[in-house]
């Protein structure tokens, strides 16, 4: 088993890994839309959204996968009406690639996410 970190505060923290790898599998933890070098959050959900896509995307890469892997998402929305602004850039990195999803609207951590991001990859 590897544990991948993108040295984001909360992995410490709240004590878990960014992603974990598993046989064939990469389980790629809920990814909100900080810049993680920085540990800034763009205001808009489709700004959150890319960068959550860019955090996903260098996780699964350093884990030896790449995001045509994903065959499972999650997306937490904190309010059904950012759905429509979110959409486009779901549809922009996913489009090709139509993992199974569950979108859910719920409350995260803190007031300025907006959006949440879990994938699971699969080689095999």
């Amino acid at each position: 088993m590897k544990h991948i970190s993108t040295g984001s505060p909360f992995e410490s923290t709240m004590g878990y890994s960014r992603a974990v790898v598993k046989g064939g599998w990469c389980f790629v933890s809920g990814v909100t839309g900080y810049d993680y070098a920085t540990m800034t959050m763009p205001e808009g959900v489709a700004a959150q959204a890319q960068n959550c896509f860019a955090t996903i995307a260098g996780v699964l890469a350093e884990a030896g996968f790449e995001m045509a892997d994903v065959v499972r998402v999650q997306y937490t929305v904190t309010d059904a009406t950012l759905v429509d602004s979110l959409v486009p850039v779901l549809g922009q990195h996913l489009s090709q690639i139509r993992p199974a999803a569950t979108m859910v609207i719920a409350g995260l951590i803190r007031p300025e996410m907006l959006v949440e991001i879990e994938v699971t990859a699969f080689k095999g």
